[in-house]
């Protein structure tokens, strides 16, 4: 964006501000993966700024330049920064650390600002998350997926299961104030025994936080192909349901309360210290800006997203200009509706004041379906209701 609308600007960081850092390289892409990502074969060995996993940080520390001089000169201290993906972790840590130190220098840092990196238990070792914590990074999101081997091939997942008590072991000893794990459910071939076995391996490592996804065959995916071909069968609802009741039984014994349908947090509700910040910027309606190749951004209810292809955000940066692709100003109502979407979605639930007429009236026979209730002014989902949250969301808003 060249310039965002003073209208936009006017409440900005009231409620949180972040820094979503997209690092689009990958070692291998995963079958089941939409992200925006590369491998360094599909960019070619060519250093363009920015095209290329040893230069991309120069092109980054430009983007978050940019960022501070569109917003202004308000004081607009950072809550949460994350480094997303692709895989963070296979830039060198000084790479990361230096796209960190140019937030701190452009934006400031809050004092207790939660810092992110995903990683893939094959890439990082003792000495690398030894140093992205001495950098400041304090929070680490493993993408653990399965324990299962053959769970992990039909997902061209290429990671040892077996090294994921290690890496975890590696970062508490580095001294990351929080550990994830991110966890996928309903793979073809997957048993209920399979599923239980990443359960049990996940939670041996005493996580502070659990991600855990139904698998989603996305168009456009080699493993949309592989469903179309007949080779493997689409997951199963009914599968994926129980499986999910099984990892919130699991998880809640655990210590691990659910604070998102898809997230879990140490000891939630009774500490608020574990869920994931960053995130809840997201569903929350909160500023941040995007950094990087397809990075979305949104600030004030004005949209944007960068373009996809690294070589192609690279030529933009380098030439001083914007590397949004396009925007879209969010009208009140597309703001109420995704609202709606998104604050269903959590523990706490959705205010009533959100819902327009129609959906005052369809929260009558959500509750007699028992899916929804209602906590003085709020809209909570039940258990049954998390498993058909999309349904109930559909109902209130068309």
């Amino acid at each position: 964006m060249e310039q965002i609308p003073e209208a936009a600007l006017t409440h900005v960081g009231e409620r949180g501000f972040g820094i979503y850092v997209h690092v689009p390289f990958c070692s291998v892409r995963c079958g089941y993966c939409d992200f925006n990502t590369y491998t360094a074969e599909e960019l070619g060995t060519g250093l363009v700024p920015g095209a290329s996993r040893a230069t991309y940080a120069q092109a980054a520390i430009a983007e978050v330049r940019r960022a501070r001089s569109v917003l202004g000169d308000r004081d607009l201290p950072v809550d949460t920064v994350f480094f997303g993906g692709g895989t963070p972790t296979l830039l060198v840590p000084d790479d990361q650390l230096s796209i960190l130190e140019a937030i701190r220098s452009e934006f400031g840092l809050r004092p207790h600002v939660e810092v992110t990196t995903e990683a893939n238990p094959d890439s990082v070792d003792a000495e690398s998350l030894a140093r992205l914590r001495e950098g400041g990074i304090n929070r680490v999101s493993f993408g653990m997926q399965s324990a299962v081997d053959h769970v992990l091939a039909v997902l061209e997942r290429t990671h040892d299961p077996r090294r994921l008590p290690e890496v975890v072991a590696w970062a508490r000893e580095a001294g990351f104030e929080q550990i994830s794990l991110d966890l996928i459910y309903g793979t073809p071939g997957e048993s209920t025994a399979d599923w239980e076995r990443s359960l049990d391996a996940a939670l041996a490592c005493e996580p502070d936080h659990v991600s855990a996804y139904s698998l989603i065959v996305e168009p456009g995916t080699a493993l949309a192909r592989r469903v179309r071909r007949g080779e493997i069968a689409m997951p199963d609802d009914d599968d994926l349901a129980d499986k999910y009741l099984l990892a919130d039984e699991r998880f809640e014994a655990a210590g691990l309360g659910w604070y998102e349908l898809s997230n879990w947090a140490r000891d939630f509700p009774s500490s608020d210290a574990a869920p994931c910040r960053h995130n809840r910027l997201y569903w929350t309606a909160g500023d941040w800006w995007g950094v990087g190749p397809g990075a979305h951004s949104h600030v004030g209810g004005v949209r944007w997203w960068n373009l996809k292809h690294p070589a192609a955000y690279a030529d933009r940066i380098a030439a001083g200009e914007s590397p949004a692709q396009d925007h879209e100003v969010l009208s009140a109502e597309t703001q109420r509706v995704e609202r709606v979407l998104l604050e269903l979605r959590l523990r706490e639930g959705l205010p009533i004041e959100a819902l327009d007429d129609h959906g005052r009236v369809a929260v009558t026979e959500q509750v007699a379906r028992g899916l929804v209730r209602l906590d003085d002014d709020r809209l909570l989902l039940t258990k049954q209701g998390r498993l058909l949250a999309d349904a109930v969301v559909r109902d209130l808003v068309s």
